[in-house]
């Protein structure tokens, strides 16, 4: 029998048939992976989202409007347009919902498509304001909305990394420490830390893939 197996002691069966108690052997259960099962949850709430009513559209904003916010907010450094910018892409989302299709890309993807065009509307709308007579470059207003969405894309999947994952690679994104210096702060054999960090990075990479092709 193997050690990892559960051993549970079968008493139903036991009074049923008046003797000893008699040992069955549970296959052992997987361990919870809470990034595994918030993209889970995820897929179901995205997948909900374009015939969905006001249940789904409510849970969706819960879910996402701190990262179209933050997203808003690091470009525009200031919280009031911001929470502008998150009110007018939540209610474009939600009057376009149907055009939204879960097999092309991410839902938060999709959000942030959105949030880059509202946002490089408020900067080129202060352009205007500043000097009428200039029209800044769609480039221009865009590449700073870009760099906020990779920063802010990446800060949130390593928030769905779970522990140790998700300390092990703010250690090495953050922190600039190597491999043996993370397994050495975390008391962790420096195998584990590699494997951590060697799939935490696919998980980043699939996730890039979706998400910058919905934009």
């Amino acid at each position: 029998m193997n050690g990892a197996s559960i051993v549970r002691l079968d008493v139903e069966r036991m009074a049923r048939r008046g003797g000893g108690p008699i040992m069955s052997v549970v296959e052992p259960l997987e361990p919870a992976d809470p990034a595994r099962d918030a993209d889970a949850a995820d897929a179901r709430l995205a997948a909900a989202f374009p015939t969905g009513g006001e249940p789904t559209f409510a849970a969706v904003y819960d879910r996402w409007s701190p990262l179209v916010y933050s997203t808003a907010r690091r470009v525009l450094l200031d919280s009031h347009e911001a929470a502008d910018v998150t009110q007018e892409v939540f209610v474009s989302a939600w009057r376009s919902r149907a055009s939204f299709d879960p097999a092309r890309g991410s839902l938060p993807g999709w959000l942030l498509t959105i949030t880059r065009r509202r946002v490089a509307d408020h900067l080129e709308r202060r352009t205007r304001q500043a000097d009428p007579t200039d029209t800044p470059a769609e480039d221009s207003a865009h590449a700073p909305v870009d760099e906020a969405v990779d920063r802010i894309l990446i800060a949130d999947e390593l928030g769905r990394l779970g522990e140790p994952p998700a300390t092990i690679m703010r250690l090495a994104f953050y922190e600039q420490m190597t491999h043996a210096e993370s397994a050495e702060a975390l008391q962790l054999p420096l195998g584990t830390v590699k494997s951590h960090i060697r799939r935490s990075l696919q998980r980043l990479r699939d996730r890039w893939e979706v998400d910058r092709g919905a934009l």
